[in-house]
């Protein structure tokens, strides 16, 4: 069933490649003014950054020793921008795991808790009120997004209605993966889609491919109130984001591949949400696969999501 809705790899051996001279390649491959629009918010982005920060290696490329100097550099970034103590992880994907999740129509209330969840776990900035997930308010007997709404205000659930959250759906075969010109994203071994906060250019490119409009930017930098920052982070997923990078939903791997469950998924209070290892055939989204009718999210275009849906008989 189909419905419409509106990695750098390691760059040879040695010290790798510095972060300007990916951008010089780019450049030549985006032509000069295209390259310019898409720079824009770096230059920006660039007057507050270390030195550290530019030549910062891509993720993949860092040796261990490197890897724990970074995670180190940026806990201590952090105290001193915030006054808050943190803890940075940058836990790999687990061997014979590729996470999928799956989402109940049929119970989800529309109450958005998924969302506020969402917003608090990641650390999103506070004016905005940014999440990865948006709630569809939807018609009953017609899935046309266009008809639906993520701005309704009244009391929740109605009954001439049904609710379905959409965020980043971890494809298999990711259009957003393709078009970034300096490989800032790419898909985990499990299966999670990820981005190099400090690789990214903040192009965009990766926004305007994703059909499933997942993807966020940072206009400014991330405001978060020091009482309210989680102190639990991830490299690759909830720290605090610098200005002019995009973000998305990464399934919490911060807390997913410590063997716990997304945020979203436990905020959820009518267990509308599935979340679990496609590779078990013992697990619960297994489970609903072979047991339930799902479909994905513009089965057509052939991005293979890992994000199902499904409503009960």
């Amino acid at each position: 069933m189909s419905i419409s809705d509106d990695p750098v790899q390691q760059q040879g051996g040695g010290d790798g490649v510095a972060r300007r001279t990916v951008l010089k390649a780019a450049g030549a491959t985006l032509g000069a003014a295209a390259f310019a629009k898409a720079l824009a918010p770096l230059t920006t982005w660039a007057e507050d950054m270390s030195a550290d920060e530019f030549l910062q290696k891509h993720y993949k490329e860092l040796s261990p020793a490197e890897l724990k100097a970074t995670l180190a550099r940026i806990e201590a970034d952090t105290k001193k921008d915030t006054g808050v103590d943190v803890t940075l992880t940058a836990d790999a994907p687990i061997e014979g795991v590729k996470f999928g999740y799956a989402l109940n129509l049929s119970i989800c209330i529309g109450c958005r808790m998924c969302a506020e969840a969402c917003h608090e776990e990641n650390n999103h900035d506070r004016k905005t009120h940014n999440s990865y997930i948006r709630v569809f308010e939807m018609d009953k007997g017609s899935i046309d997004f266009a008809k639906g709404t993520v701005d309704y205000v009244h009391p929740v659930p109605r009954d001439d209605k049904f609710y379905m959250p959409v965020q980043c759906q971890h494809c298999d075969e990711p259009p957003c993966v393709d078009v970034c010109p300096v490989e800032a994203t790419w898909k985990e071994k499990d299966g999670i889609v990820v981005v190099d906060y400090d690789w990214c250019i903040g192009c965009r490119y990766c926004e305007a491919a994703c059909p499933y409009h997942a993807r966020r930017f940072n206009w400014h930098a991330p405001e978060v109130p020091a009482k309210d920052i989680n102190p639990d982070q991830g490299l690759l997923s909830n720290r605090i984001r610098p200005q002019g990078v995009m973000e998305k939903c990464h399934f919490c791997l911060h807390r997913t591949r410590k063997g716990k469950m997304p945020a979203c998924l436990e905020a959820c209070p009518t267990g509308a949400r599935v979340f679990g290892n496609l590779l078990d055939p013992k697990s619960e989204i297994r489970w609903v696969l072979e047991n339930k009718r799902v479909f994905v999210l513009k089965e057509e275009l052939g991005t293979k999501p890992s994000f199902f849906y499904f409503f009960d008989e």
